[in-house]
């Protein structure tokens, strides 16, 4: 007998799965890169594309035309971002343009790029911010001033998104402190800095040393006496081996020539990873690195420009699961959509029960 017509409740036609969603995580520097792909593969359902810093209008000209090289926007930055994400194989959209996304997954907001502009969105903390000042001071007073102007001071402040993803309840309240809406952040830890115990286990080959982690001050147009910084280095150091690890955005040459005529004993790394040197170190000196957070969660000497005491309340929690907790973020903002709540799962990471 053959069994036909819509009447007959044998003939059912299986669902069709939904296609996965996109979402596009916009990178940056090698940091706030690794970060975003760390988010991304702890999001295996979602159709996971890429793209470096995107910027537009004037802005994206400026760039374009090399004269903003020193922030994660420039042509070098996009050239090794893409470089990186190249290598890792993923999906790149380098505009964000190729796609209608769900859900945009940024690093930054100090710009926010026409693509992102009415898309849910998630910003992730990168690191340490740099301190307030008379740029900082200005924005806050004259909104139509460009964020960028006062650097990662600003972070937090465009409220494009709808959840901050913070390292630390220290942190958190500093954000508020600077204008961030408090119902928006969520602390989650930041990946690269959740875990800083597994950097204990390495291959550098060096000991009992004292580590300086240079930034990029004049870099990215801030005062810097390098001399005195120096000089600091050299009195911490008290006769102890002496080595620089420079900030990848530091000008070698002069950084290199700089140190040699202050410190000619001293060894200095260009390139290579900064935590296992901070984990064999006996003292660390920095300026306003992030790598400050390392030696303080490895519980070294460390000395900053920032107050320790500061440093020590603003240290990303430890647990290890950050990328996982900033993707579950995500994924509440996903369901929810633009107008998202603050749903069960971001409620339990606010409130310090999500376990590790």
């Amino acid at each position: 007998m053959i069994l036909d017509g819509p009447e007959n409740d044998m003939d059912v036609t299986p669902p069709t799965a939904s296609p996965p969603k996109r979402v596009l995580f916009i990178c940056g520097s090698a940091n706030q890169t690794t970060q975003m792909q760390q988010i991304a593969a702890a999001m295996p359902e979602v159709e996971a594309w890429f793209a470096p810093y995107i910027t537009d209008g004037v802005a994206d000209f400026m760039l374009r035309a090399g004269w903003g090289e020193f922030t994660i926007g420039g042509n070098r930055w996009r050239k090794a971002c893409l470089e990186r994400l190249t290598e890792a194989r993923v999906s790149i959209d380098e505009s964000g343009k190729l796609h209608d996304y769900a859900l945009i997954v940024s690093c930054s907001d100090l710009f926010v790029p026409k693509v992102a502009l009415h898309k849910p969105g998630v910003l992730v903390q990168e690191g340490m911010t740099d301190p307030e000042d008379f740029m900082f001071g200005l924005i806050k007073r004259f909104p139509f001033v460009p964020r960028w102007l006062a650097g990662t001071a600003a972070t937090g402040l465009s409220d494009w998104y709808v959840r901050f993803c913070v390292a630390s309840e220290g942190f958190k309240d500093l954000y508020v402190r600077r204008g961030a809406r408090a119902e928006k952040l969520v602390v989650t830890g930041i990946p690269n800095f959740d875990d800083c115990s597994r950097h204990l286990d390495n291959d550098f080959p060096h000991r009992g040393y004292v580590l300086v982690c240079s930034s990029d001050s004049r870099e990215t147009l801030k005062p810097h006496d390098r001399r005195a910084f120096i000089a600091r280095a050299l009195e911490v150091a008290r006769g102890r081996p002496l080595y620089f690890k420079l900030h990848p955005n530091e000008k070698v040459e002069r950084a290199v020539r700089e140190i040699h005529e202050q410190a000619p004993g001293a060894l200095v790394f260009t390139s290579g990873k900064a935590e296992p040197m901070i984990a064999n170190c006996e003292a660390l000196v920095t300026e306003y690195s992030s790598t400050a957070f390392v030696g303080l969660a490895l519980g070294k000497e460390v000395h900053s420009a920032f107050d320790l005491a500061d440093l020590k309340r603003l240290l990303p929690v430890q647990h290890g699961a950050a990328a996982r907790h900033i993707a579950e973020v995500c994924r509440e903002v996903l369901r929810a959509g633009s107008s998202a709540g603050l749903g069960g799962a971001a409620r339990a990471l606010a409130k310090g029960e999500m376990a590790a």
